[in-house]
């Protein structure tokens, strides 16, 4: 079964992705995993200095369970039932959990939430969202806020032509592509200097022939601010999901700058999912 796993802090932004996700998990007849990761008490740390009132974990625990019982409960019935909903509780570190959750259950993505202007500068600072775009290596989307699941008609693939061919993962994203019965668009996000000309070119036939059965569309974008230019041909051309593959950070640091997130994620209203080669 096809599965997405969602983890949330009970916040407006996870709740929000959440959505976005049962609504994709119902287009596409997959399953969802709420996961909710809680952390060891002050008082049960080293700190010299414990609080007035302490909280075990067992009643952290009881009280996790008990909000995902109801978050769950809430999702059948808006679901009918429909859609299969799993919920875990655990104690220990979000990106650890959600690494051994990818381990066992490969799901199709993680879908988590985004927190705009103001908190996206948080992710900047190292937030679980960013490292998990980082760090995980299944596919995580990142929901902005706000946004609503439509459908996915229109998939963006954001390229800076670097050893393309060997950094692609081409599989994943004909499978996504697929799965959507999406159009594919190709986004050189880069200028390609008069040198490079020749590689480029050659790294673009590579790619459009392991392509091929998903018919892709290329699209040099212009202009110097990358994400400002990924973000205007998207909302022009009404793309559903942007696709990004992280290459040692270089190309994800440059979308996820402080100023150029903001573009990219508060302002376009546009998923991205992070694939990694």
């Amino acid at each position: 079964m096809k599965t997405l796993v969602v983890p949330t802090d009970f916040s407006s932004v996870s709740v929000n992705a959440m959505n976005y996700a049962v609504d994709m998990a119902q287009a596409i007849n997959a399953g969802i995993v709420l996961l909710h990761v809680y952390n060891v008490p002050v008082s049960f740390t080293d700190s010299p200095v414990s609080p007035v009132s302490t909280v075990s974990i067992e009643e952290i625990k009881r009280t996790s369970e008990e909000r995902l019982k109801e978050l769950k409960k809430n999702l059948v019935t808006i679901t009918a039932g429909k859609v299969e909903i799993f919920t875990e509780a655990r104690l220990g570190e979000t990106i650890e959990e959600l690494q051994q959750i990818c381990n066992s259950v490969e799901p199709l993505a993680i879908i988590m939430g985004s927190h705009g202007a103001t908190g996206f500068e948080r992710l900047i600072m190292g937030s679980t969202t960013l490292t998990a775009i980082r760090h995980l290596k299944c596919p995580v989307i990142v929901v902005p806020p706000g946004t609503t699941y439509h459908g996915i008609r229109k998939i963006g693939l954001a390229c800076d032509f670097e050893n393309i061919v060997q950094s692609t993962p081409v599989e994943y994203i004909k499978n996504i592509v697929r799965e959507f019965g999406a159009d594919l668009y190709v986004l050189n996000v880069q200028d390609i200097k008069q040198d490079d000309l020749e590689d480029a070119i050659m790294d673009t036939a590579y790619l459009d022939a392991m392509l091929e059965d998903v018919s892709p569309k290329y699209v040099q974008l212009t202009g110097k601010d990358v994400v400002e230019s990924i973000n205007s041909f998207a909302e022009h051309n009404n793309l559903d999901l942007v696709m990004v593959v992280p290459k040692k950070h270089r190309f994800i640091d440059s979308l996820f700058h402080k100023s150029q997130s903001r573009e990219l994620i508060t302002h376009a209203h546009i998923p991205i999912v992070s694939i990694h080669e």
